[in-house]
């Protein structure tokens, strides 16, 4: 799969994708997301936090993804990617069928496509002061364009703690969980989300639309 670093070009083998899930560093916000959920019918995990397995050729930079019926969601969350021992931070959206999430959390995870930053930074680069990284997701709702989520890394599980306990390596990717939905979860059909860096005044950003298909019986 093909990002972009600086001027250059990065092509990566991509052999193993794994969304983390639950990773809320502050106790009270993991039971604020497993509430919110639970609102909309999904059960409570077994630990905290979860590494999902999903396919890696669920991994997109398509601009509009096809999805099946209405009950679907996007996560802003940061993504790492491992090769060749080194490792890359980048932007992604854990898309989930929530109707289908009500049944079985994995199953939610591998059935949406999972839209891709084309740009990375190296991990080295923002190591230091990774917990100041900004993550925010908006959302077009009624015409208007919402902020849907937003927040530090510090209230994310340390990366490295994640890229530890996961199985993450060489010709891996990672998604590394997400922050609360202000408001509560819901569906939309148009996202922007940005990965800020406020101590070297960078930004990487991911905008993606949703086509919906109809459910046939």
């Amino acid at each position: 799969m093909k990002f972009k670093y600086e001027d250059g070009n990065l092509d990566f083998a991509l052999d193993r994708c794994y969304v983390a899930g639950w990773t809320g560093r502050n106790e009270q916000s993991v039971k604020h997301h497993i509430q919110e959920l639970s609102a909309i019918g999904v059960a409570p995990p077994s630990t905290v936090p979860l590494y999902y397995r999903v396919s890696n050729t669920l991994l997109t930079h398509d601009q509009t993804i096809d999805v099946l019926g209405i009950g679907t969601s996007g996560e802003v969350e940061p993504m790492l990617i491992q090769q060749d021992g080194e490792t890359w931070i980048g932007l992604a959206s854990d898309h989930t069928d929530r109707e289908l999430e009500a049944h079985s959390v994995a199953a939610s995870k591998q059935i949406c496509q999972k839209p891709v930053s084309h740009e990375l930074w190296k991990y080295k680069e923002v190591k230091n002061h990774i917990d100041s990284l900004i993550l925010r997701c908006s959302i077009n709702e009624n015409k208007e364009w919402i902020v849907y989520q937003e927040g530090t890394l510090v209230n994310i599980r340390p990366l490295e703690e994640l890229m530890k306990n996961s199985g993450f390596g060489d010709n891996a990717v990672m998604l590394c969980g997400t922050l609360p939905a202000i408001g509560g979860v819901r569906t939309a059909t148009e996202y922007k989300m940005q990965l800020q860096d406020p101590v070297r005044d960078m930004e990487i950003t991911l905008e993606y639309k949703v086509s919906i298909l109809p459910m046939i019986a």
